[in-house]
């Protein structure tokens, strides 16, 4: 008797335990999605609940909120170089990036809890590690009106973080606590897959759930190649097992999705440009914004669900294949700075759409476009999958930068670069870039006017260095990261962020009157200065009846012009 009362009630403490994890999202009918303090003292519970569920504070916010990181393994073990030393795989989950977007948030609510309770299982080689609320900022700033193009929940945070930044442009450039955390938490973990869930914009078809996945031709190596003949394909096939058909990302506003699309172009400020620089692949589920929340909810759990169970078959050859391409990467004597879409190349798909039409505007009363749901179809599309590099680099034996760039030196600190510091004053004979031309943005991007079209000059010259001068040897894990960040001409490097805007400016100048008398004492004894000057002005008109333009001229082809305006403060180590 006293056998079965114990039994009674602990099954009755289980049940009210497992009562106490429902989440908002199911209490609600999926009307609601978790506010952030919801979420994360449902996890605390959770991490009451499950020897195997485990929380930890890692990072801050520019909301003043610290970060948390729920980490899951069957056996109980919360630290992930003892996972890497087990062979397990390791997967990060990025929820509420866009706060606006919280399928993920409720979709991995229920699946760690699942997973705590014994309802839901994952395989022993795979580790999860998942961030509950990315965008803490912008989970407070709760509002019902502004994913306008979206079917729920009733309440939602804002895209905007507490600096109102897009969080999911700020992974190179790192202005908010969320990046430079996020960067703490990725390197922590050295994650085999990142999985950033989210929700799309844009055009109307039948799929629930597209994915973004890094574009595998950047991504490059065996594990590009794995990537898109192996790993992706299985995923569209689990995926339609499971009644889900997937779909790629579908990167057109609207018209004829007959044409085909382009895979997204995905550089480094997002989060799937960014995991590639460390061989990590990452893939961004986007639900379709139209659809019902509970079924993007539901479709956002059977994505991750998939990728676990893919990932579980392939683990060995995803790990094996990234070893393998970090080693490769750590002396490859090139690199790619730029890409474009391959279109003589693609891959076919069948895409479940709806016919477009027009009709008159209530609004405007001229006509506009809609989707005629009444009109399905299925038809046969090109998928534009094939990117080529369109620029290289040599990359360097080592990159040279002075302290004084301490900003710099910083962000290479935060994504575990390991470099040295002189320990006297030198001379080297280093490379040198010095900026051409380049373009900056008439309008701010994410807190910056954004320098592109960037053309560089290379010399090579004495540099006069300092100790305490950072050495950066370029054969380290960071190799790619490296070049991507250091090298002026890249998509989102610092120099494109303008963290080195300060040589753009010139310092020190002249007065007309008196640099004419200078000028004309120090062409006496450079007569080679003279002829180009007198060369130029015989095949350039405007030049020639321009005074201010030759002296300026005159000025930057002598030793009184500073060294240090346009001169890129990171010197290359051939």
């Amino acid at each position: 008797m006293r056998k079965t009362i114990m039994l009674a009630l602990l099954l009755f403490c289980v049940k009210a335990q497992t009562q106490v994890l429902q989440t908002p999202f199911e209490n609600s009918a999926g009307r609601q999605t978790a506010t952030y303090a919801e979420c994360i003292r449902f996890y605390k519970q959770l991490n009451s609940y499950s020897s195997r569920v485990s929380i930890k504070e890692m990072g801050s916010s520019d909301a003043g909120y610290p970060y948390h990181l729920v980490l899951f393994s069957n056996d109980g073990v919360a630290d992930p170089a003892a996972w890497h030393k087990k062979g397990k795989l390791v997967i990060l989950v990025n929820n509420g990036i866009h706060p606006g977007e919280p399928d993920g948030i409720d979709a991995s609510m229920l699946l760690l809890r699942d997973l705590a309770t014994g309802k839901a299982h994952i395989p022993d080689n795979i580790a999860l590690a998942v961030i509950p609320v990315y965008n803490i900022g912008g989970a407070f700033n709760r509002n019902s009106y502004s994913r306008v193009n979206q079917d729920g929940p009733e309440s939602y945070g804002f895209r905007g973080n507490a600096q109102n930044l897009d969080l999911n442009r700020d992974f190179t450039k790192n202005d908010s606590r969320e990046a430079r955390s996020f960067a703490q938490i990725f390197h922590w973990l050295n994650p085999d897959i990142l999985i950033d869930n989210h929700v799309s914009d844009g055009a109307d078809y039948q799929y629930t759930m597209t994915l973004l996945s890094t574009q595998w031709n950047k991504m490059g190596g065996a594990l590009g190649t794995f990537l898109h003949d192996v790993f992706q394909p299985a995923l569209f096939e689990g995926m339609e097992k499971k009644g889900w058909p997937l779909t790629p990302y579908v990167n057109f506003e609207a018209g004829n999705p007959e044409k085909g699309w382009e895979a997204f172009y995905d550089p480094p400020r997002y989060s799937s440009g960014y995991a590639a620089l460390f061989n990590t692949i990452a893939f961004m589920p986007e639900t379709h914004m139209l659809k019902p929340f509970p079924t993007r909810v539901q479709a956002t759990r059977a994505m991750m669900e998939t990728i676990v169970t893919k990932a579980s078959a392939y683990a060995r050859d995803i790990k094996e294949k990234r070893r393998q391409d970090i080693a490769a990467y750590a002396s490859d004597g090139r690199a790619a700075l730029r890409w474009q879409a391959d279109t003589t190349r693609w891959d076919t798909l069948l895409f479940r759409g709806y016919e477009t039409a027009t009709k008159t505007s209530e609004v405007t009363g001229m006509p506009r476009l809609y989707y005629d749901h009444t009109r399905p179809f299925e038809k046969t599309v090109k998928f534009f999958n094939y990117y080529a590099p369109v620029q290289h680099v040599n990359v360097p034996e080592a990159y040279v930068i002075p302290q004084g760039w301490h900003e710099v030196v910083e962000l290479l600190r935060l994504n575990k670069v390991v470099m040295r510091q002189l320990t006297r004053d030198t001379v080297m004979r280093l490379g040198v870039y010095r900026i051409a031309d380049y373009r900056s943005s008439a309008r701010p991007y994410e807190k910056h006017h954004r320098n592109s079209q960037v053309k560089v000059n290379s010399t090579t010259e004495a540099i006069a260095l300092r100790k305490g001068d950072y050495i950066i040897n370029t054969h380290q894990p960071a190799r790619r990261f490296l070049v991507e960040m250091l090298e002026p001409e890249g998509d989102d490097s610092y120099f494109a962020w303008n963290f080195f805007d300060a040589i753009l400016q010139q310092k020190e100048g002249y007065s007309d009157y008196r640099w004419e008398d200078v000028a004309a004492e120090w062409m006496k004894t450079h007569p080679e200065v003279k002829q180009v000057l007198d060369a130029k002005k015989k095949t350039d008109s405007a030049f020639a009846a321009n005074a201010s333009a030759q002296l300026e001229f005159v000025y930057k082809h002598s030793p009184y012009y500073e060294p240090e305006h346009m001169r890129y403060p990171v010197y290359r180590m051939e």
